[in-house]
């Protein structure tokens, strides 16, 4: 079986298929709209990127990055698309589709992160992990299989569970975005389940689909409907049932590779983690050998040509294991496969040990996750109670009202243990690290 990009480019709207295109205005690019002036996307800006709540203006945040990965993402889109049209592959002119529907894919793929970073993940993970190990009825209420949704907690599952069901249309088709961006943004089109069993059976095998999870059971049915439409490849193993990646998330997932491994070394050039050779001598490497003159120029120079090898490379990779790709055998990063891969190799030993392991960096990450822990520990008692009242938000004491209010938590749709906890995630991860704090104080009694 091979997938085609009639269906991959699905521009059709989730939840709303019968609305006529504008010509002048194709979907792709009203996706991209809806999503920069969403309030989740609005938040990224006071969401930490690999520094957590740092005071220097030039350091990325999570906003700042997502705009720059869309921007290597549509040229990878553009160029990917052209060569496609000269293969016969698509149609003229719909290289801008395809550069559209990554665009916009890239600048949603960060969009269900929580505050802190990679860490908040970990965190989050950690707490809940804690509390259905320690048999608690309220936990132990939620189905097993739907445990690992919690104790894993996946950004990128609750990313596709805001702009499908929680923004905008609630229930309704969430932000209402065409299935081609949908399906490019999921880039692990898999349950927590499903995911863990894969990796139990043969992690080193494991598809790179299934290496992480992408779908909350809850958005499971809404993830079916985008894969009819796009065309993608189904499997149906003793894990359960999954499905191969959409090719444009390949394509996605190199944005992301490219722009956080380059950007982390000009961070860390700023913050003083690094010198300035060092980080010259590493992305210096990408571009070797075009034999130019680099005396007496910056960091940013440098920064600038190692994106543009990148993208080479990684187009390079894309044509080189086109076969793959479309039939759904292809289960690496474009990175990993490309001229530079080596290269690369050498900028993620580096920021493993010398970037990620800076003490004020480790330092911060501790006390946001204390800050985490605090606040799902604080606010747990709302869901005990309403649960406690059969659901009933009116029953709610007179104080978790108030807290549930003065919070902002959203208590609709909660009619069991399972919606509860996505209900409590669902404030948790879309908190900023500025609100974190305040909330955690606020819990403490130590607003000021």
């Amino acid at each position: 079986m091979r997938m085609n990009w009639e269906n991959l480019l699905e521009m059709s709207l989730l939840h709303d298929e019968v609305r006529e295109i504008n010509p002048n205005r194709p979907n792709y690019a009203q996706d991209y709209d809806r999503l920069v002036f969403s309030l989740p996307f609005r938040r990224l800006a006071n969401k930490t990127q690999v520094h957590p709540l740092y005071a220097h203006d030039h350091i990325h945040h999570r906003l700042i990055h997502s705009i720059e990965t869309s921007s290597v993402g549509r040229s990878l889109g553009i160029e990917v698309g052209h060569w496609l049209e000269t293969q016969g592959e698509i149609a003229e002119g719909q290289r801008h589709v395809l550069s559209g529907v990554v665009q916009a894919a890239c600048i949603a793929h960060d969009i269900g992160n929580p505050p802190f970073g990679h860490s908040g993940e970990d965190a989050m993970g950690a707490w809940f992990a804690a509390r259905f190990a320690e048999g608690h009825s309220f936990f132990d209420a939620v189905q097993v299989a739907d445990r690992t949704e919690f104790e894993k907690f996946e950004g990128n599952a609750q990313g596709f569970r805001l702009i499908s069901r929680l923004e905008m249309y609630r229930n309704e088709g969430g932000m209402r975005l065409s299935h081609a961006v949908l399906g490019a943004f999921t880039k692990y089109p898999a349950l927590a389940e499903v995911s863990e069993k894969a990796k139990a059976r043969d992690k080193e095998k494991t598809y790179k689909g299934l290496t992480k999870f992408g779908l909350f059971r809850s958005e499971y049915d809404l993830f079916e409907r985008v894969a009819e439409r796009c065309g993608l490849l189904v499997e149906q193993g003793d894990e359960g049932r999954w499905w191969r990646r959409h090719p444009a998330v390949f394509l996605v997932e190199a944005a992301d590779d490219i722009c956080y491994n380059i950007l982390d070394l000009e961070d860390a050039y700023v913050t003083g983690d690094l010198s300035e050779m060092r980080v010259k001598e590493l992305l210096g490497a990408l571009f070797a050998g075009d034999n130019q003159d680099l005396s007496g120029k910056d960091v940013t120079y440098y920064r600038a040509r190692a994106i543009g090898a990148a993208i080479h490379a990684c187009v390079a990779a894309f044509k080189q294991n086109y076969e793959a790709i479309m039939t759904g055998h292809f289960s690496a990063s474009l990175i990993s496969k490309s001229d530079v891969s080596a290269q690369f190799a050498k900028i993620e030993a580096t920021a493993h040990s010398q970037i990620f392991t800076a003490p004020r960096k480790t330092k911060l990450e501790v006390t946001g996750r204390n800050i985490l822990h605090a606040v799902l520990t604080g606010l747990l008692p709302i869901y005990e109670e309403l649960g406690a009242q059969n659901w009933d938000v009116l029953a709610l004491s007179a104080y978790h009202r108030q807290l549930a209010a003065a919070a902002d938590i959203d208590l609709r749709d909660v009619v069991d243990e399972y919606t509860a906890l996505h209900s409590l995630t669902d404030f948790v991860s879309g908190m900023t690290d500025r609100y974190a704090v305040r909330v955690h104080a606020m819990i403490a009694g130590q607003m000021g």
